[in-house]
């Protein structure tokens, strides 16, 4: 399968947050967003945008103690967290199959704590700091699909 790699930078947190609002009007039902990056690096802004897109008008938070949020938009949106995953086999104790299998769009922060049990057309975001602090280096590799599509008309349009 080939892929579509773009980048993008961010300025700012609000920044970071237009952007995935972009993405989120864009995202259609079965999309894994599966975002990367270190600490404090806009992971939950960027899911913020994407809840947004998505029609939600809900504060997006980070679930970390929770590991799963379900917000409400045009679609159903399985947001989770998995700082705190050991292992593969500890997801599928607690039945990711289900949000990733379900009719919504699933945002998944801290998704390199367990990569082997994504679908292979999972939309990889990663965000990472640059020398100038506040701002942030977005890549987005997408199958070459419709989602790896619409992501050259997203940054083209941005």
């Amino acid at each position: 399968m080939t892929h579509t790699n773009v980048e993008f930078m961010s300025r700012s947190p609000e920044a970071t947050q237009t952007f995935g609002k972009h993405m989120g009007q864009m995202a259609k039902v079965n999309d894994v967003f599966l975002l990367t990056g270190p600490l404090g690096a806009g992971k939950t802004c960027l899911t913020q945008g994407i809840v947004w897109g998505l029609g939600c008008q809900e504060y997006a938070r980070s679930p970390t103690f929770m590991l799963a949020t379900i917000y409400q938009g045009r679609l159903p949106i399985y947001h989770l967290d998995l700082f705190r995953i050991e292992s593969s086999l500890e997801l599928l104790d607690i039945g990711v199959e289900e949000y990733l299998e379900g009719e919504g769009v699933c945002i998944i922060e801290w998704a390199d704590r367990t990569n082997d049990i994504f679908p292979v057309d999972s939309i990889k975001i990663n965000l990472e700091y640059t020398r100038n602090r506040s701002h942030r280096k977005i890549t987005i590799i997408a199958p070459d699909t419709s989602s790896g599509n619409l992501l050259h008309d997203l940054v083209a349009g941005f």
